[in-house]
Formats: structure tokens, sequence, C-alpha cells
């Protein structure tokens, strides 16, 4: 009976994961806050800008922080690309 429940548990986790949308678009992009970059905590570390992320139906803004480098990588900012039905936020990665 548990391998019962817990097979339908898993299959309708799946069936969830795979009915979500892959990307929120929005018609129009956010305009980004203006906020007072805090000071840098070591002479190292590189500011990664600030981002928006999925929250509902939408994005709420993250704004950036200061980050150790990781050796060998370099940070790609992220960026608002355009779709036939609005804009969806691609979020920076190393």
């Amino acid at each position: 009976m548990k391998k019962l429940i817990s097979a339908i548990i898993v299959m309708a986790s799946i069936s969830l994961v795979s009915c979500a949308p892959s990307a929120v678009v929005v018609r129009e992009r956010p305009v980004e806050p203006v906020y007072v970059r805090p000071v840098r905590p070591a002479p190292t570390y590189i500011w990664i800008e600030g981002e928006y992320v999925r929250s509902g139906h939408g994005y709420v803004y993250r704004q950036g922080y200061w980050a150790p480098p990781r050796r060998g990588r370099v940070y790609h900012k992220g960026y608002w690309q355009p779709t036939p039905n609005g804009y969806k936020w691609v979020p920076g990665r190393w």
C-alpha cells in the first residue's frame, strides 16, 4: 500500500512539473529601481547586477550584490529577451 501511495505521489508531481509553464512573459519590461550600491567588501569582489526573479505570473526585482570571483569563469548579466508576446527574463549566469 505504501508503494502504491508513493507511486501516485511521484506520478502526480511529475505531471504537475511537466504542465508548468517554462517562462513567464510580460508585455512591458519593468523599470529597474534605483538604489545605492553598497561598499565593496573586498578589492577582488565583483558586482552582480540586480535581476528579476519569477513570482507568480510576473517578476519581482532582486537587488544586486557583491560576490567573490569564480576562478576561470565570467559572469554574464541577465537581460530581457523579446518574444512574440512580450518579454521574458533570462537570468544572469557564470
